[in-house]
């Protein structure tokens, strides 16, 4: 369970990370506590699973890839595992998701595909689909990003106003 630090420690983290020498040092500073308690509760995130990585969100429209398609595939249940892990190792693919199926929507592996032109996302997918040996999946291309935002956990009142 998460004591009240633990949650300030992952509000700190959800802001911009410091471009400073010694970043968990200015983090640590922020949050009131030494580098080294931030560095060590960030370990036992880790050594606990809460805590898989640390990174940079990259605006990927800014660097040229304009087209992003989410593909829906049709995947026997018993290789929705196989496809998913084959899926999830190819660079161009951020997200890859399991849903359920309905009488009239029998797809069941979604996948979030970049690229920098749509017949570029085209040729992945195809490529995903010969490697894969499925042929039943659509395309669906984003026409206008109204949001994109990272989830924020234990955001303060004025985060939700």
């Amino acid at each position: 369970m998460l004591d009240e630090l633990d949650k300030k420690i992952i509000a700190a983290l959800q802001d911009d990370f410091p471009l400073v020498a010694e970043p968990y040092r200015e983090l640590g500073k922020r949050i009131g506590i030494s580098e080294e308690t931030l560095l060590n509760r960030l370990k036992e995130f880790r050594e606990r699973g809460e805590l898989r990585r640390m990174g940079a969100v990259l605006r990927h429209r800014e660097i040229g890839y304009v087209a992003n398609a989410l593909c829906a595939w049709k995947v026997a249940d018993e290789r929705v595992e196989e496809v998913a892990f084959l899926m999830s190792e190819y660079p161009a693919v951020t997200h890859c998701y399991e849903r359920v199926t309905y009488p009239d929507w029998p797809y069941n592996l979604y996948i979030m595909l970049h690229g920098r032109s749509r017949d570029e996302c085209r040729e992945m997918a195809g490529r995903l689909a010969e490697t894969t040996g499925l042929t039943e999946y659509l395309m669906l291309f984003s026409t206008h990003e109204w949001k994109k935002a990272s989830m924020r956990y234990f955001a303060g009142k004025s985060d939700q106003d």
